[in-house]
């Protein structure tokens, strides 16, 4: 199962790699391929992709949803009894599923690539998921495991559990972690992109940050409380500190500059608990509404696919 956004020029490539790989095993498999409203090619790449093998689905999504939403709609018309999840750029390698899936058969619901280089990425990009990372093991419910992305291989128990999750704000990391389930990792070397830019900007980067915090802890709501409990203790002491001052030597020269000071500590102080307050109200506001995660405009089935769904458009048994 692949997302892709604005891929057109590395989807043969991708193709080609993943069916190489499958059919060295030799079973019945299905390259679910989901269009996050591309503004190129990708769609009707998928399209021709389709037509030439059976074996692939094309979920083409109304608009762009986001990776974390698309990644979810892949998931939801996946009818194998695993699924692999790996980004069209192929910086991941596909090779590496046939070791996912021995992992699978030994009995874990959860087998994840763990990076032991990632080429091709700048040093401030590698730090920042560091720190990221770092900070999510230690304030969130979850433990993120080290180095470890989304690509990896799910049981049909694991991503059905998932697709019950139903929040919009979705970090699919944290999820992954959160429905629990026994895991095991299997190291690899991340290649550089084949071809082409990443879509992910250290803006999106940061965004999604947010969006883990947010949607797995409550830090930074505890954090303003101790900052505003901090920045009052000394506010009362400076203002001891100044009356006391002004009984004993008086206060001929009104304090400007003081005020100034303590007025812009105390107003930045509030606009940055007003901020941290409204990121959650703004996620307490989108989920109240019960919007659906996305919105489907057409989907093209593979052949496994029409083979394991009901006569009513619903999945079989044996997708199930």
């Amino acid at each position: 199962m692949a997302p892709a956004y604005n891929e057109g020029d590395l989807l043969n490539h991708f193709v080609d790699r993943v069916s190489l790989s499958m059919e060295r095993l030799g079973q019945a498999f299905e390259i679910v391929l989901v269009n996050d409203g591309s503004t190129d090619h990708t769609l009707s790449g998928m399209d021709a992709l389709a037509a030439a093998h059976p074996s692939i689905s094309v979920v083409n999504l109304s608009r762009t949803f986001g990776k974390e939403i698309a990644l979810t709609a892949g998931l939801a018309h996946a009818v194998g009894d695993a699924a692999a999840v790996i980004d069209a750029d192929l910086q991941d390698p596909p090779e590496l599923i046939d070791q996912f899936i021995d992992g699978y058969r030994e009995g874990y619901d959860m087998v994840c690539g763990r990076r032991m280089s990632r080429a091709g990425e700048t040093w401030m990009k590698k730090r920042t998921a560091e720190v990221f990372c770092r900070l999510m093991r230690r304030v969130g419910p979850v433990t993120l495991p080290e180095k470890v992305g989304d690509f990896r291989l799910m049981s049909r128990r694991a991503f059905a559990v998932l697709l019950q999750l139903p929040e919009n704000h979705r970090f699919m990391e944290g999820l992954f972690e959160w429905i629990g389930f026994g895991a095991k990792s299997v190291d690899y070397v991340r290649d550089a992109r084949h071809s082409g830019t990443t879509k992910w900007n250290y803006w999106k980067r940061l965004n999604l940050s947010i969006e883990g915090l947010t949607s797995f802890a409550t830090l930074p709501l505890r954090l303003t409380t101790f900052v505003g409990f901090g920045v009052a203790l000394l506010a009362f002491g400076y203002g001891l500190y100044l009356f006391a001052r002004t009984l004993i030597h008086g206060d001929p020269v009104a304090g400007f500059p003081t005020l100034s000071v303590t007025m812009l500590l105390l107003g930045g102080t509030q606009l940055l608990a007003l901020g941290v307050i409204g990121e959650y109200l703004g996620r307490i506001f989108n989920e109240t509404k019960r919007r659906p995660l996305f919105l489907v405009e057409s989907v093209v089935w593979s052949s496994v696919a029409r083979e394991r769904r009901g006569g009513d458009g619903t999945l079989g048994e044996s997708a199930r």
